[in-house]
Protein backbone atom coordinates (compact mmCIF):
# COMPACT_ATOMS: atom_id res chain seq x y z
CA UNK A 1 0.00 0.00 0.00
CA UNK A 2 1.34 3.47 -1.07
CA UNK A 3 -0.11 6.44 0.74
CA UNK A 4 1.47 10.25 -0.35
CA UNK A 5 0.89 13.21 1.94
CA UNK A 6 1.06 16.57 1.10
CA UNK A 7 0.65 19.99 3.30
CA UNK A 8 -1.80 22.46 1.66
CA UNK A 9 -0.59 25.50 3.48
CA UNK A 10 0.46 28.57 1.55
CA UNK A 11 3.93 29.71 0.40
CA UNK A 12 5.08 32.95 1.94
CA UNK A 13 7.96 34.75 0.35
CA UNK A 14 9.82 37.51 2.16
CA UNK A 15 11.09 39.96 0.10
CA UNK A 16 12.34 42.88 2.76
CA UNK A 17 12.22 43.58 6.06
CA UNK A 18 8.53 44.32 5.67
CA UNK A 19 5.94 42.15 5.99
CA UNK A 20 4.65 40.64 3.02
CA UNK A 21 1.24 39.61 1.78
CA UNK A 22 0.82 35.70 1.70
CA UNK A 23 1.12 34.48 -1.88
CA UNK A 24 -2.31 32.96 -3.19
CA UNK A 25 -3.29 29.41 -4.98
CA UNK A 26 -6.09 30.74 -6.63
CA UNK A 27 -6.42 34.01 -8.07
CA UNK A 28 -10.35 34.34 -9.12
CA UNK A 29 -10.23 36.77 -12.53
CA UNK A 30 -11.93 35.97 -15.51
CA UNK A 31 -9.92 36.15 -18.83
CA UNK A 32 -7.04 34.54 -20.19
CA UNK A 33 -3.74 33.38 -17.21
CA UNK A 34 -0.44 34.91 -18.01
CA UNK A 35 1.06 31.73 -18.74
CA UNK A 36 -1.21 31.40 -22.02
CA UNK A 37 0.74 34.54 -23.23
CA UNK A 38 4.22 33.46 -21.40
CA UNK A 39 7.04 34.09 -23.70
CA UNK A 40 8.94 30.64 -24.65
CA UNK A 41 12.72 31.10 -22.54
CA UNK A 42 14.87 30.35 -25.35
CA UNK A 43 17.93 29.96 -23.38
CA UNK A 44 16.47 26.96 -21.20
CA UNK A 45 17.38 23.45 -22.37
CA UNK A 46 15.31 20.52 -22.48
CA UNK A 47 16.69 17.06 -21.49
CA UNK A 48 15.74 13.74 -20.50
CA UNK A 49 16.74 11.22 -17.97
CA UNK A 50 17.68 8.23 -18.79
CA UNK A 51 14.70 5.47 -19.12
CA UNK A 52 13.41 3.69 -16.04
CA UNK A 53 11.71 0.82 -16.34
CA UNK A 54 9.10 -0.24 -13.33
CA UNK A 55 9.37 -3.86 -12.51
CA UNK A 56 6.89 -6.05 -13.85
CA UNK A 57 5.90 -3.16 -17.28
CA UNK A 58 7.14 -3.33 -20.27
CA UNK A 59 7.15 0.07 -21.20
CA UNK A 60 9.93 2.47 -20.74
CA UNK A 61 9.59 5.93 -19.11
CA UNK A 62 12.03 8.90 -19.90
CA UNK A 63 11.31 11.59 -17.51
CA UNK A 64 11.41 15.28 -19.47
CA UNK A 65 12.33 18.67 -17.82
CA UNK A 66 14.46 21.57 -17.59
CA UNK A 67 18.55 21.79 -17.32
CA UNK A 68 18.92 23.49 -13.68
CA UNK A 69 21.56 26.22 -12.79
CA UNK A 70 22.32 26.91 -9.17
CA UNK A 71 24.41 30.00 -8.09
CA UNK A 72 26.48 28.57 -5.40
CA UNK A 73 28.35 32.07 -4.68
CA UNK A 74 32.15 29.74 -4.59
CA UNK A 75 35.33 30.71 -5.62
CA UNK A 76 37.39 28.72 -7.45
CA UNK A 77 41.38 29.22 -8.10
CA UNK A 78 40.86 33.11 -8.15
CA UNK A 79 37.22 32.83 -9.83
CA UNK A 80 34.50 35.15 -8.58
CA UNK A 81 31.87 32.31 -8.92
CA UNK A 82 31.16 29.30 -10.18
CA UNK A 83 27.36 28.06 -11.89
CA UNK A 84 26.61 24.35 -10.92
CA UNK A 85 24.66 22.75 -14.04
CA UNK A 86 22.59 19.61 -12.72
CA UNK A 87 21.34 17.30 -15.97
CA UNK A 88 19.43 15.54 -13.26
CA UNK A 89 15.14 15.96 -13.75
CA UNK A 90 13.88 13.54 -11.28
CA UNK A 91 14.59 10.96 -8.81
CA UNK A 92 13.63 7.42 -8.98
CA UNK A 93 13.13 5.24 -5.96
CA UNK A 94 11.76 1.45 -7.45
CA UNK A 95 8.56 2.58 -7.92
CA UNK A 96 8.01 5.96 -7.87
CA UNK A 97 9.51 8.95 -9.91
CA UNK A 98 9.75 12.40 -8.08
CA UNK A 99 10.75 15.59 -8.84
CA UNK A 100 9.42 19.08 -10.96
CA UNK A 101 9.51 18.14 -14.26
CA UNK A 102 7.59 18.90 -17.34
CA UNK A 103 6.09 15.20 -19.04
CA UNK A 104 6.95 11.73 -19.18
CA UNK A 105 7.70 10.06 -22.79
CA UNK A 106 6.76 6.25 -22.58
CA UNK A 107 8.62 3.95 -25.08
CA UNK A 108 7.65 0.04 -25.49
CA UNK A 109 10.85 -2.24 -25.05
CA UNK A 110 10.39 -3.29 -28.20
CA UNK A 111 9.33 -0.34 -29.86
CA UNK A 112 11.36 2.75 -31.05
CA UNK A 113 8.24 4.96 -30.83
CA UNK A 114 8.22 7.29 -28.03
CA UNK A 115 4.60 8.99 -26.84
CA UNK A 116 4.49 11.96 -24.55
CA UNK A 117 1.95 11.72 -21.45
CA UNK A 118 0.36 14.45 -22.34
CA UNK A 119 0.55 17.42 -24.70
CA UNK A 120 -0.16 20.12 -22.35
CA UNK A 121 1.54 22.56 -20.10
CA UNK A 122 2.12 20.38 -16.92
CA UNK A 123 4.32 20.06 -13.87
CA UNK A 124 4.62 16.35 -12.76
CA UNK A 125 5.83 16.32 -9.09
CA UNK A 126 5.38 12.49 -7.96
CA UNK A 127 4.96 9.15 -10.52
CA UNK A 128 3.68 6.19 -8.82
CA UNK A 129 3.29 2.83 -9.99
CA UNK A 130 0.87 0.63 -7.98
CA UNK A 131 2.84 -2.51 -8.09
CA UNK A 132 0.48 -4.11 -5.43
CA UNK A 133 -2.34 -3.51 -7.05
CA UNK A 134 -0.82 -5.22 -10.39
CA UNK A 135 1.03 -7.88 -8.83
CA UNK A 136 -3.15 -8.73 -7.49
CA UNK A 137 -5.39 -7.92 -10.70
CA UNK A 138 -2.42 -7.87 -13.68
CA UNK A 139 -3.83 -4.63 -14.07
CA UNK A 140 -0.59 -2.05 -14.41
CA UNK A 141 -1.75 1.83 -13.19
CA UNK A 142 0.26 5.13 -12.29
CA UNK A 143 -0.85 7.92 -10.40
CA UNK A 144 0.75 11.39 -10.64
CA UNK A 145 0.21 14.06 -8.56
CA UNK A 146 0.74 17.31 -11.24
CA UNK A 147 0.00 21.22 -11.42
CA UNK A 148 -1.93 21.62 -14.85
CA UNK A 149 -3.01 25.01 -14.47
CA UNK A 150 -1.95 28.85 -13.48
CA UNK A 151 -3.95 29.10 -10.52
CA UNK A 152 -2.36 31.77 -9.33
CA UNK A 153 -1.75 34.00 -12.44
CA UNK A 154 1.96 34.49 -12.10
CA UNK A 155 2.59 33.31 -15.72
CA UNK A 156 4.22 30.06 -14.52
CA UNK A 157 2.66 26.35 -13.92
CA UNK A 158 4.35 25.51 -10.61
CA UNK A 159 4.22 24.14 -6.84
CA UNK A 160 2.39 27.35 -6.02
CA UNK A 161 -0.31 26.47 -8.52
CA UNK A 162 -3.32 23.85 -7.04
CA UNK A 163 -2.06 20.44 -7.22
CA UNK A 164 -4.42 17.93 -9.02
CA UNK A 165 -4.29 14.25 -8.70
CA UNK A 166 -4.03 11.60 -12.54
CA UNK A 167 -4.02 8.10 -13.25
CA UNK A 168 -3.07 6.14 -16.44
CA UNK A 169 -1.90 2.71 -17.65
CA UNK A 170 1.52 1.82 -17.55
CA UNK A 171 1.72 2.80 -20.84
CA UNK A 172 1.05 6.15 -20.52
CA UNK A 173 -2.47 5.93 -21.75
CA UNK A 174 -5.86 6.77 -20.64
CA UNK A 175 -4.19 9.74 -19.06
CA UNK A 176 -7.47 10.74 -16.55
CA UNK A 177 -7.46 13.33 -14.22
CA UNK A 178 -10.05 12.50 -10.83
CA UNK A 179 -9.16 15.75 -9.20
CA UNK A 180 -11.81 18.74 -9.57
CA UNK A 181 -11.13 21.91 -10.89
CA UNK A 182 -9.76 24.26 -7.84
CA UNK A 183 -9.87 21.96 -5.58
CA UNK A 184 -6.50 21.54 -3.67
CA UNK A 185 -5.34 17.22 -3.48
CA UNK A 186 -4.44 16.85 0.08
CA UNK A 187 -3.25 13.43 0.02
CA UNK A 188 -4.29 9.27 -1.54
CA UNK A 189 -4.01 5.94 -0.40
CA UNK A 190 -4.57 2.56 -1.83
CA UNK A 191 -6.91 -0.37 -0.65
CA UNK A 192 -5.72 -3.15 -2.05
CA UNK A 193 -8.66 -5.37 -0.66
CA UNK A 194 -11.15 -3.47 -2.13
CA UNK A 195 -8.94 -2.08 -5.39
CA UNK A 196 -10.00 1.57 -4.75
CA UNK A 197 -8.03 4.59 -4.29
CA UNK A 198 -9.43 7.10 -1.82
CA UNK A 199 -8.05 10.48 -1.71
CA UNK A 200 -9.35 13.92 -0.30
CA UNK A 201 -9.28 17.60 -1.60
CA UNK A 202 -9.58 21.10 0.62
CA UNK A 203 -12.06 23.14 -1.67
CA UNK A 204 -11.87 27.19 -1.04
CA UNK A 205 -15.30 27.68 -0.13
CA UNK A 206 -15.02 31.44 0.72
CA UNK A 207 -12.72 32.53 -2.25
CA UNK A 208 -10.30 34.01 -0.38
CA UNK A 209 -7.66 32.35 -2.57
CA UNK A 210 -6.24 30.37 0.62
CA UNK A 211 -6.75 26.84 1.87
CA UNK A 212 -7.29 27.31 5.31
CA UNK A 213 -9.09 25.80 8.52
CA UNK A 214 -12.33 27.84 7.12
CA UNK A 215 -12.43 25.26 3.63
CA UNK A 216 -14.04 22.46 3.23
CA UNK A 217 -12.45 18.56 2.74
CA UNK A 218 -14.10 16.23 0.25
CA UNK A 219 -13.81 12.74 0.15
CA UNK A 220 -13.79 10.57 -2.71
CA UNK A 221 -12.67 7.50 -4.18
CA UNK A 222 -12.11 4.73 -7.61
CA UNK A 223 -12.48 2.05 -8.22
CA UNK A 224 -8.84 1.08 -9.95
CA UNK A 225 -10.37 -1.89 -12.02
CA UNK A 226 -13.39 -0.66 -13.46
CA UNK A 227 -13.28 0.49 -17.31
CA UNK A 228 -13.85 3.73 -17.11
CA UNK A 229 -12.49 5.55 -13.87
CA UNK A 230 -15.07 6.78 -12.16
CA UNK A 231 -14.74 9.20 -9.14
CA UNK A 232 -17.22 8.51 -6.39
CA UNK A 233 -17.57 10.55 -3.11
CA UNK A 234 -18.65 9.25 0.44
CA UNK A 235 -18.86 10.67 3.75
CA UNK A 236 -16.50 10.18 6.75
CA UNK A 237 -17.47 11.99 9.52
Amino acid sequence: MKRILFTFSLVATLMSCKNEAETPKVIYEEGKTKVEAEVKDTSSIKVADLPILMEGTKYLIHPVGDVRVYDSNSKVYGSSKTNQVSYAISNYNRFEITGYFDNLNFQHIDSTTIKPLTNKKIQIQTATFLDGIAAKTKKQIMVYTLVDSDTNKDGKINQNDIRSLYLSSASGEKFTKLSEEFKELIDWNIIEAQNRLYFRCIEDINKNGAFDKNDKVHYHYVNLLADEWKVEMYTPN
